[in-house]
């Protein structure tokens, strides 16, 4: 645990992604606390204890929307600003605050780099190899997708997890601890809505319109930055593609024989990456 450079009090949010849960940060939460850190590790909407005011909100999983409820949850503990880090869903919605509320955001740790969706640059096909990858996307294209996830959704997630981090020998328990927060009666609609919209299959709201023009112009990050990239991003390990992208100060670290799922597979690294990300 690296030595830190002054008394802490700064806040540390830390965000999962799908299909995960804020179990993900059980062992970096506790070590950061000791740190000095106030840590808040909230569910995204769809999962956990989150619900809906109104059963007749639309159940969005759109980016800025993510990225919104991380910023009205800052206003209600009355945090205005924050050490953020992430990844997956997590890694994207730090990004976005990062890049759209920089004066909220006093460092960012973002696993898999820059993953801010643009959506026209979106719908251009990728190699087979990587297409096959997100198979999943298109499976959650149909209806006989949406069905087959909300039927099995239990198993369908804990294939991801091994597919996602084959070297990672997890137990039952400690999947079947994370797959309770699925069982979230909006968790399906969202995660459907998330992939649909990112493939423009589906349609945003338009009261978010104006913020999804701004991130689809790719805007670069310019607070603090360490992104952490592991044997899951394949041939983008080493950050070059997304280097362009942090305009602060900035440090790339590579993880080998880690999967997706690194601030689990890998606590003490992330959680040295968020200190370190501190005090850049």
């Amino acid at each position: 645990m690296p030595k830190t450079a002054r008394p802490r009090a700064n806040p540390v949010i830390l965000l999962h992604g799908w299909p995960y849960d804020i179990h993900r940060y059980v062992d970096v939460a506790p070590a950061l606390a000791a740190e000095g850190y106030r840590v808040i590790v909230p569910f995204l909407r769809g999962y956990g204890t989150t619900t809906f005011r109104s059963p007749d909100t639309f159940r969005n999983g759109q980016q800025s929307v993510v990225a919104r409820d991380i910023i009205a949850l800052m206003d209600a503990l009355n945090i205005p600003k924050a050490v953020i880090g992430g990844f997956d869903w997590g890694s994207r919605t730090a990004g976005i605050i990062a890049a759209l509320w920089p004066e909220r955001c006093q460092a960012l740790v973002a696993v898999s780099g820059y993953l801010i969706t643009n959506l026209q640059a979106n719908l251009k096909p990728l190699p087979p190899e990587a297409e096959y990858g997100w198979w999943y996307q298109y499976y959650f294209a149909t209806e006989r997708g949406v069905a087959g996830y909300r039927q099995n959704t239990h198993d369908f997630n804990k294939l991801i997890w091994k597919t996602a981090s084959p070297k990672w020998n997890f137990v039952d328990a400690t999947y079947d601890r994370t797959a309770s927060a699925f069982n979230n009666p909006d968790h399906v609609a969202v995660v459907v809505h998330n992939y649909r919209w990112r493939l423009s299959l589906a349609n945003g709201e338009p009261q978010y319109d104006t913020l999804e023009q701004r991130l689809s112009a790719m805007p670069v990050i310019t607070v603090p930055t360490i992104t952490i990239a592991s044997d899951f991003d394949g041939a983008a390990i080493d950050g070059t593609s997304y280097r362009n992208k942090f305009s602060g100060k900035y440090s790339h670290r590579i993880l080998t024989g880690i999967g997706h799922n690194l601030p689990q597979e890998a606590p003490e690294k992330f959680t040295n990456a968020v200190v370190d990300a501190d005090n850049l």
